[in-house]
């Protein structure tokens, strides 16, 4: 388990990255495009936009004139949204300028960003998606939202480890694919030991800037709805703005103990026996195989550890080409994860929530999600077989290079 960065370090006291084990030539000529390409794609966003608006305003002004006439604020709307997009570079160039030294390990070198390099649709959405993750996570708009899937998660882990039973403190959980690390934020403020694991570089940015470089209670804007050109009830809802943070991420007491960590959750953590508690969110579907996760979660916790999770299953790698994506039913799932020895002790198959929704939308989506508490028996015997014997007697789950994979909702 990767420890957290100490005070004072470069990029502030949450983020740690872990390597992943390849030739070391390799692995830092990957990590080094990998990290430039996504630092590209935050550069290249005002660019971006810029050619969606212009395609608007050509779509607008090939009309007959007086169909144009009868629409006397489209190009303003259309100027709105620039000024909005120009608005949103500067958010996300404080980003990459807080992002460049973030990890404490790894130096990426410098490069003149006149040579960015124009990024692909794939990561501009991604990009944009990441945008809205701002809502959910900090901002006062995205409290339904935090509620609906964070609360129940909360309320478990406060009632299997309650404060008057427990030394919270020594309470550790983990968060694997924390997203922008309001979830793990929040389990710290009330004194458990946690920490967040993220993959996503865009994800890993915004949350080192939300969490080092973010005190003042809703001091930023971002627009992030400019990206919709449909489903539109007023063109006023698409340039509306959501301010953040909507509480100050610098105000966990001086003995938290929270840490981010990045990497690839299967390769990071892999000591057995170490967490009481794994809490997922909409993450077992990031899975090329989602028995490989399974696995982990089981081997990492610790005899009577618990995983409580809530989520669907919109598996991100399902219509990539060249992936491996192994798509399983829930049912599925659950014989696995009894298989492997889990009780389960809390299930509910119908929890109804959304994910980034933009509440003004025409189109809204509804994911009616499962939540389950799994917890690892204290005493592991199968039929006589200690658990040491036993975990060495599984084959290897499969495994696959893990790329960045598509968002839950786009």
């Amino acid at each position: 388990m990767a420890e957290k960065q100490g005070e004072g370090a470069v990029g502030g006291p949450y983020f740690h990255k872990e390597r992943i084990k390849y030739s070391p030539e390799e692995e830092a000529k990957l990590e080094r495009q990998h990290f430039w390409r996504i630092i590209d794609a935050f550069r290249f966003y005002r660019v971006h936009v810029g050619e969606q608006v212009r395609r608007a305003e050509r779509q607008f002004l090939s009309l007959p004139k007086h169909h144009q006439n009868m629409l006397p604020n489209t190009l303003s709307n259309l100027a709105r949204i620039s000024r909005c997009a120009e608005h949103n570079q500067q958010v996300l160039q404080a980003i990459v300028d807080n992002s460049l030294h973030m990890f404490e390990n790894i130096d990426y070198g410098e490069r003149d960003p006149r040579k960015a390099r124009p990024s692909t649709t794939f990561d501009m959405d991604k990009l944009k998606s990441t945008i809205k993750q701002f809502v959910r996570d900090w901002s006062e708009a995205g409290r339904a939202e935090r509620d609906s899937c964070y609360k129940p998660i909360i309320q478990e882990i406060q009632r299997l480890f309650p404060s008057d039973q427990y030394d919270v403190s020594k309470v550790s959980v983990l968060v694997p694919g924390a997203g922008l690390g309001r979830l793990a934020w929040e389990i710290a403020q009330l004194g458990y030991t946690c920490q967040g694991n993220e993959w996503s570089f865009f994800m890993l940015f915004s949350s080192n800037f939300v969490l080092n470089r973010c005190e003042n209670v809703n001091s930023l804007t971002l627009y992030p709805w400019i990206h919709q050109f449909s489903n539109n009830k007023k063109s006023t809802d698409q340039t509306r703005g959501i301010t953040f943070p909507d509480v100050n991420p610098q105000s966990l007491p001086l003995t938290s103990d929270f840490s981010m960590v990045a990497g690839d959750f299967v390769e990071v953590y892999s000591d057995p026996d170490s967490w009481d508690c794994v809490a997922t969110c909409f993450f077992i579907d990031t899975a090329h195989n989602v028995i490989e996760y399974v696995e982990t979660i089981w081997k990492i916790l610790k005899p009577g550890g618990v995983w409580i999770n809530l989520g669907p299953l919109l598996y991100h790698f399902e219509n990539m080409a060249n992936e491996l994506s192994v798509e399983l039913s829930y049912e599925d799932i659950r014989t696995a994860i009894v298989s492997f020895g889990f009780h389960i002790e809390v299930e509910k198959e119908s929890v109804q929530t959304t994910y980034t929704e933009n509440e003004r939308s025409m189109l809204r989506y509804v994911y009616d999600c499962v939540f389950f508490v799994a917890r690892k028996p204290a005493d592991l015997k199968y039929n006589g077989q200690e658990e040491d014997d036993r975990w060495q007697s599984f084959p290897p789950a499969a495994k696959s290079p893990r790329r960045e994979g598509t968002d839950s909702l786009t």
